[in-house]
């Protein structure tokens, strides 16, 4: 297998951390990851709001059930649709989980860990406000980043009969 492969499958929700530091070039790394997610006709549709200051980080924890996590956390990025930007709402919206998606394996593959937090969505407007992010801005994700407590994380996955079909929906693929 690939060093990619090996991300992919390893990669893994972190909800504690420890309480290191993730350096400006490592926040940087992941940004560029998420820059460079596909996204129809190259609109690059997303904007990404970097918190760092802990009192921003206390008052965002107040917007989740979450709060533990987002508080454990060194970082958290916004992840937001630029509405000023999108050309087809479906298509960037599918962009903008790309581009979380690179962001989370850039995390696992330089031993940080992070989590997708989408429930903090229920409290969009507060975390909007928070941030003072202009109505353009969709919130779509918040991820939460640091340094993993180490410890074994599981995970089960749905077997391939059934998410995947054979040339036709309902025959399994085998």
């Amino acid at each position: 297998m690939s060093n990619m492969i090996d991300t992919i499958l390893a990669r893994r929700s972190v909800r504690e951390f420890t309480g290191g530091i993730v350096s400006k070039q490592d926040i940087c790394t992941i940004l560029n990851c998420g820059r460079w997610a596909p996204s129809g006709l190259n609109n690059q549709p997303w904007k990404f709001v970097v918190v760092q200051e802990r009192d921003t980080i206390d008052q965002l924890s107040q917007c989740t059930h979450y709060r533990d996590v987002v508080k454990g956390a060194n970082v958290l990025i916004g992840v937001y649709l630029d509405t000023d930007a999108q050309y087809n709402h479906t298509k960037d919206i599918l962009a903008i989980g790309a581009a979380v998606q690179n962001m989370l394996l850039a995390c696992e593959d330089m031993g940080l860990g992070a989590v997708w937090l989408g429930e903090i969505l229920n409290q969009s407007d507060q975390v909007n406000t928070i941030l003072h992010t202009p109505t353009s801005l969709e919130l779509m994700a918040v991820l939460a980043i640091g340094y993993p407590v180490l410890k074994e994380r599981t995970s089960h996955r749905k077997d391939f009969g059934e998410i995947a079909c054979n040339g036709m929906f309902g025959k399994p693929w085998t």
